[in-house]
């Protein structure tokens, strides 16, 4: 059935310059920087507000990304309340070694839940700088992206009426099942994709840290990890095969399976407690080239999907939301078209760098229980060299962090 053009249904009324779809850390970024230039926007959601506040997704922002954020007038909260980490720990064949990334770089990570800093930005752009944002929106399609003029349509969760907004841009932050990247046509763009052919079983526990920063586990049953979200709830991982169900692991084995895989000389014991999530997450990543058509511009997981193998998604939508919004503000503000014309590019510098990235620490990770001898011996002289060779260290404290990255 052929969707309905824009002008046979109800005008929203007034046309904006940006149309930004998704209300995740990108699409709220960018709504943020766009107000505070004075630029009209609207945001639409296809989920509630509650839904929005609540959902969880990554805690470690790089602190270039907080800096980009406190530069903008972002991150006051964020500043109060994160955690600073300076170090993390490998543990694998049953010895523990900490790895001190602050000493190294001079810089650290933050740990701050995503759903945290959503509300901040949600709560900033539509409480305090008076941004319009819609919720529960259904049905949202694009229409005209390669005119002068595009128009996104949605169905009114209230009246059940199709509303069509005119823009001058559409920002598609809609993430990797959005409708923004199904819009762009196949034959314009190219979609890069990676399987990493693991699973990991993501689990959120109702249990404080069991240990002072991120712990990575690489043991020939699978990887764990250990990172802390609050004091009260502390985020792990088990690898598991791919589409696996979360009813095959019972509380009493997730908790053996952890204390086996993080498991070391030394260690303290783990802190049980009550599991409030079990998804399985198939490890893969993709990148889609380039991230603009038209008056269409991708950020976010709508453009590129990292697997959390290295924490780096929130990064990279973080990323570019900054130049996205400084873009848009200066074309809407001075005609400079400048930071539009490079934008695609530009992310695409970091994404593919974080890319690769993740893909050698997907071998670092997983290596070991590869059942393979010779990846397993690889995995493990990886993480040797990490510890043997101040260069190799200070090269992965760099990538960890993000601080030499391009673009």
């Amino acid at each position: 059935m052929r969707a309905p053009s824009p002008h046979a249904n109800a005008l929203d009324g007034k046309g904006r310059s940006v149309v930004v779809v998704g209300a995740g850390p990108a699409g709220l970024t960018v709504g943020n920087i766009l107000r505070a230039a004075g630029a009209d926007c609207l945001v639409l959601e296809t989920e509630t507000r509650e839904c929005v506040e609540h959902r969880p997704r990554a805690g470690v922002v790089e602190e270039w990304a907080v800096r980009g954020l406190e530069r903008r007038g972002l991150a006051r909260t964020l500043l109060e309340r994160a955690q600073p980490h300076t170090e993390c720990e490998f543990r694998f064949a049953g010895e523990r070694y900490r790895f001190a990334y602050t000493g190294l770089t001079g810089h650290h990570h933050f740990i701050y839940p995503q759903q945290f800093l959503v509300t901040d930005l949600l709560r900033e752009y539509a409480d305090v700088r008076g941004g319009e944002i819609r919720f529960g929106v259904r049905d949202v399609r694009l229409h005209g992206l390669d005119s002068g003029r595009p128009s996104v349509s949605y169905v009114c969760p209230e009246s059940g009426e199709r509303r069509v907004v005119t823009a001058d841009f559409v920002a598609g932050c809609d993430g990797a099942r959005g409708v923004t990247r199904a819009s762009l046509p196949p034959e314009r763009v190219r979609l890069a994709r990676h399987d990493y052919g693991v699973g990991w079983l993501a689990l959120l526990a109702e249990a404080p840290p069991s240990a002072d920063c991120v712990v990575f586990g690489m043991h020939p049953r699978g990887f764990a990890g250990h990172m802390a979200r609050s004091p009260e709830v502390t985020r792990y991982y088990l690898q598991c095969p791919p589409g696996d169900n979360p009813a095959n692991w019972p509380h009493t084995r997730v908790w053996a399976e952890l204390r086996e895989r993080l498991g070391a000389a030394g260690a303290p014991p783990l802190t049980e407690g009550r599991l409030i999530e079990k998804r399985v997450l198939d490890m893969h990543s993709y990148v889609v080239e380039p991230m603009a058509f038209g008056r269409l511009f991708l950020a976010g997981d709508a453009a590129h999907l990292t697997a959390p193998i290295a924490a780096k998604g929130l990064n990279l939508a973080l990323h570019d939301a900054f130049l996205l919004g400084d873009g848009l503000v200066a074309f809407l503000t001075g005609g400079d078209d400048s930071g539009l014309s490079g934008y695609s590019a530009a992310c695409l510098r970091r994404a593919w760098d974080y890319q690769e990235f993740s893909q050698w620490l997907a071998e670092v990770y997983h290596g070991t229980a590869s059942g393979d001898a010779y990846r397993a011996g690889a995995a493990l002289a990886r993480l040797r060299r990490l510890f043997d060779s101040p260069v190799a260290a200070a090269e992965f404290a760099e990538r960890y962090l993000g601080v030499r990255t391009t673009g």
